[in-house]
């Protein structure tokens, strides 16, 4: 496939057409201009009226953000594929929508949340708090809806692909695939090439032939994890509830420099040990222990915005005996070591 100039989307403002892939020019994405606030209504509530007004006013259209005058969005089309980089400017509680017209997959490469849920028609939702690095794919056809009230600003990314672009045919023998939504995984060669292409968003004008090169990895590496899913049925049924969530969120939360016992967060929540660690993972999408540990990173994070903190002492406070200890699990979660993450909030 020939490969056409590509487009910057310099504001909220430019046209988006879902026809892309059938143009020999590209065309810009038209984000929709979302300025009403988060109600204070029931979150479903709201997640229906939302979507809705998504499918009436822009059935084409790319994510809706409300409000949007809290978002930078950056966003490059060519022939089958619009890749989009959103960066929350504000710690507000922010929606993001849409009732997906084109393969959708999205990208939470950096965001941590004090209240929030995500959720893809055909799916149960899920309130995973620390959704850093997490993929959601929303196959052509299905409404998504996802919510934020944000520990730190949320960095998104948005690939569209048009549904004839995707190499669903068969190959070496191999029957046709259905594409299946998935909620909140991880994936390491998928996050590789994302990253990629986001860098070439937000970078000067890119090399053309790359972009387009790593535009047909991503959709590979998306079906080769698609290959491994079971049609939609890969999550398991049965997580905590509601009132089990908050019980156990918020004893952890008392408890972030103390260890937590299994046995003791299994029986706040009424049960087994063993079925409450599978159903606190179908809840946040890890284990107890590690989100006991994000919620520790994320706890240290703030502190490490006050200069009145050494990092011993942040180390100390949320749990870790030696700062060695604390240096290495704050580097894995973040990348940077507690020094280079402090002098990065000056």
């Amino acid at each position: 496939m020939a490969m056409s100039s590509l487009s910057a989307a310099p504001s909220s403002h430019t046209r988006f057409d879902a026809r892309a892939h059938r143009l020999r020019r590209p065309t810009n994405l038209r984000l929709i201009d979302c300025h009403s606030e988060f109600p204070a209504a029931r979150v479903e509530d709201h997640r229906a009226a939302f979507v809705q007004k998504v499918r009436i006013e822009a059935p084409a259209a790319a994510v809706a953000i409300s409000p949007a005058n809290g978002m930078k969005r950056r966003a490059l089309s060519w022939p089958g594929m619009t890749a989009e980089v959103v960066q929350a400017t504000s710690s507000e509680r922010i929606a993001y929508g849409a009732h997906a017209q084109m393969h959708m997959l999205v990208l939470c490469e950096r965001g941590a949340r004090k209240d929030g849920e995500t959720s893809i028609e055909g799916l149960p939702p899920s309130t995973l708090r620390d959704v850093t690095r997490k993929f959601s794919f929303v196959p052509a056809g299905h409404d998504y809806y996802d919510w934020h009230d944000p520990r730190t600003p949320a960095r998104m990314a948005y690939f569209y692909f048009a549904p004839e672009a995707l190499p669903l045919s068969a190959v070496n023998g191999e029957t046709e695939q259905v594409l299946s939504p998935r909620l909140l995984f991880e994936d390491a060669a998928l996050l590789a090439t994302a990253q990629k292409l986001m860098a070439l968003i937000e970078g000067p004008q890119p090399d053309c032939s790359y972009l387009q090169a790593l535009g047909v990895v991503l959709a590979h590496e998306l079906l080769r994890i698609n290959r491994g899913s079971t049609n939609g049925k890969a999550a398991i049924r049965g997580g905590l509830a509601a009132w089990q969530q908050r019980v156990v969120t918020s004893y952890i939360d008392e408890h972030l420099a103390e260890p937590v016992p299994l046995a003791k967060l299994a029986e706040l929540a009424g049960l087994s040990t063993y079925h409450f660690c599978r159903a606190f993972k179908q809840s946040f999408g890890i284990p107890p222990h590690r989100y006991h540990t994000s919620q520790r990173i994320d706890r240290a994070k703030a502190l490490l915005a006050k200069p009145s903190f050494s990092v011993t002492d942040i180390g100390l406070t949320v749990g870790f005996s030696e700062t060695s200890s604390f240096t290495a699990a704050f580097r894995k979660a973040t990348g940077l070591t507690p020094t280079a993450y402090h002098r990065s909030l000056a």
